[in-house]
């Protein structure tokens, strides 16, 4: 029988099942759900625990000997068998299809595999472990999926967001589920029970990352000079990666592009507001007090400019990255004139998207 891990704590509500197959790309919800068979394991009176390791030295004929062995007091047994390459190999398909056919007495079998492919899961051994237990997928979320897997882990802890905050965080840990999981756990260990504001939870995600480059795009947005000077100083006094703060530029031009172009269309401000990703009231205050300040193609010219930044980060081009990231960001400073990026290689570079027009780089 094959569930996915949401399904998993109705089918142990019905009973333990002799051995259970762990698989999937999440590597966090195969985890959990190994976690949550050996609870019940341990409550049906399962005491004792042995795990083994699929490595280069491993003997398959270890399997078949562990689920044979009795402790001396007659104890039941949770066995694990952990598979990090996910192919068990030849003898090692003979040996866990035998093990499927004959599953030992008072033993919880537990299978740990890695995301398989459909080869894979069409392959002998396999369908024997399907048949011999319960095969536990642990799926990826999406990403449109995530705020409600979020949701779903606060009122667990007995907390709540709204979907503005639930996005926030989905695009903060970037789909890393295990990420997610943490910052979930940190905001039930700093906040007590109930509904989570949007500006507590921005500055506990935001505390992750020692250093705030968010305010980078914030100051860029606001043309406030002296602000962004001091903070991008600060990150680097911090040792910041230049990379991470050339994203959160550009990532803040890219918004700035999407409701220029949103507003000249008449979109509504709240579809802007999630097609570009500003998130926060104070955020999207900020955004529509500034908008009208920036043209498109001012915009596509700072975005040419941070590409060539990018090409001496990775050491591409001559130049001081820091220096150069300040200027990118001046030139959205109120009153400043639109500096033009450096002539040169750079511009060869950037011929490709000046071809595809402006529109295509929001």
């Amino acid at each position: 029988m094959r569930i996915n891990s949401e399904q998993l704590p109705q089918q142990l509500a019905r009973g333990l099942a002799a051995l259970y197959t762990m698989f999937g790309g999440e590597p966090l919800l195969a985890l959990e759900a190994g976690d949550r068979v050996r609870a019940a394991a341990r409550a049906g009176g399962y005491t004792e625990r042995e795990v083994l390791t699929v490595d280069p030295g491993f003997k398959w004929g270890e399997l078949a000997m562990s689920g044979r062995s009795q402790s001396l007091f007659g104890a039941k047994k949770i066995l694990e068998l952990r598979i990090p390459g996910g192919k068990p190999g030849r003898e090692g398909a003979e040996a866990l299809t035998a093990y499927c056919a004959a599953p030992p007495a008072d033993t919880i079998t537990l299978i740990y595999l890695p995301a398989l492919d459909w080869r894979t899961q069409k392959a002998g051994w396999f369908a024997a472990l399907e048949r011999a237990g319960v095969a536990v997928e642990a799926k990826a979320v999406p990403r449109g999926a995530v705020p409600q897997w979020l949701a779903g882990r606060l009122a667990a802890q007995g907390q709540e967001a709204d979907r503005e905050t639930l996005d926030f965080i989905a695009d903060r840990v970037e789909g890393n589920l295990l990420a997610a999981y943490q910052e979930v756990q940190k905001l039930a260990l700093l906040f007590p029970p109930g509904k989570l504001a949007f500006e507590q939870v921005k500055e506990a995600v935001l505390d992750v990352a020692r250093y705030d480059v968010f305010q980078v795009g914030e100051a860029l947005l606001a043309g406030d000079a002296a602000r962004l000077a001091r903070t991008l100083d600060g990150l680097r006094g911090e040792g910041a990666a230049p990379p991470l703060v050339l994203w959160a530029m550009a990532e803040e031009i890219r918004a700035i592009g999407k409701v220029v172009t949103g507003i000249a269309s008449g979109k509504p401000l709240s579809m802007l507001w999630r097609e570009a990703r500003v998130w926060g009231a104070a955020h999207q205050t900020l955004m529509q007090q500034n908008a009208k300040r920036f043209t498109l193609a001012q915009l596509a010219e700072a975005l040419r400019h941070a590409a060539a930044i990018d090409f001496t980060i990775k050491g591409l081009a001559r130049g001081d990255v820091w220096v150069e990231l300040l200027q990118l960001g001046l030139r959205f400073t109120r009153g400043s004139a639109n500096a033009p990026v450096k002539r040169g290689r750079m511009a060869k570079l950037s011929a490709a998207s000046q071809e595809a027009g402006q529109q295509t780089l929001f």
